[in-house]
């Protein structure tokens, strides 16, 4: 059976900002979907420990003094969200997260940065997954569309309602939703199993950095470098 018909789990983290080696987690969402029902959530707030710019908050409505109030510590989130997704991944079940190299880096620096096991570790070593990101699948199967490929416009174009942009749970829903609207317009990508989608997200990835990578230093842009790995970046090294 097709793995959009299969048990499928929702991931998606609110932030302070946009880089994911450095940015700390705000919120965060795990939703379980079996067809078109959830059937199980999951939800944190977090205490990020820094200051939360602005900008951020005016994206997901978190300020400072309410992440300070009502969120519990980080590191005990970055935790149990860790523990949560794994545990699925156990039971083989896909993640699936938009734009999973941001989600899934963020949180395994988060989890560097406490002090905590990795995500592989807690895996007995294991590589992570599968995960499944319609931001890399979308920009593959339908490399020429024109637009922008931000969680809401994808939503747009595949006929998925987005309740709520930015909030961690709505979000997390939406990717599923629309993993679920590719399988059905590409049947290609509906019949490959789990574990070779995974593979070939890596391979698409990397060729999508490499071309993007090659554009910006034809267009003036000599230096710019362009991550191919997914779905989770290099680690900077421990401190201490």
């Amino acid at each position: 059976m097709s793995w959009h018909l299969e048990p499928l789990v929702g991931f998606d983290l609110e932030t302070t900002g946009t880089e994911p080696l450095e940015e700390r987690i705000v919120s965060a969402a795990i939703v379980a979907v079996r067809g078109t029902d959830v059937v199980r959530q999951r939800n944190w707030l977090a205490d990020p420990g820094i200051r939360i710019p602005a900008q951020a908050s005016a994206i997901h409505g978190i300020s400072t003094e309410r992440a300070a109030a009502e969120g519990r510590p980080a590191a005990a989130v970055a935790d149990e969200i860790a523990g949560t997704l794994t545990g699925y991944w156990r039971q083989g079940v896909p993640v699936v997260a938009y734009n999973a190299a941001f989600d899934l880096t963020l949180l395994a620096a988060e989890l560097q940065r406490h002090q905590l096991p990795s995500l592989s570790d807690r895996l007995g070593g294991a590589m992570i997954g599968p995960v499944i990101d319609p931001y890399t699948i979308d920009r593959s199967v339908d490399r020429y569309r024109k637009g922008k490929r931000t969680l809401e416009a994808v939503c747009v174009e595949y006929g998925v309602v987005l309740e709520a942009a930015h909030d961690a749970g709505a979000d997390a829903l939406a990717a599923v939703r629309v993993a679920l609207a590719i399988a059905e317009r590409h049947p290609q990508v509906a019949r490959l199993e789990p574990a070779r989608l995974h593979e070939r997200q890596i391979q698409w990835h990397a060729q999508w950095a490499a071309d993007f990578q090659q554009f910006l230093r034809k267009n003036g842009t000599a230096d710019a470098v362009i991550d191919g790995a997914w779905p989770l970046r290099e680690l900077a090294p421990a401190r201490g």
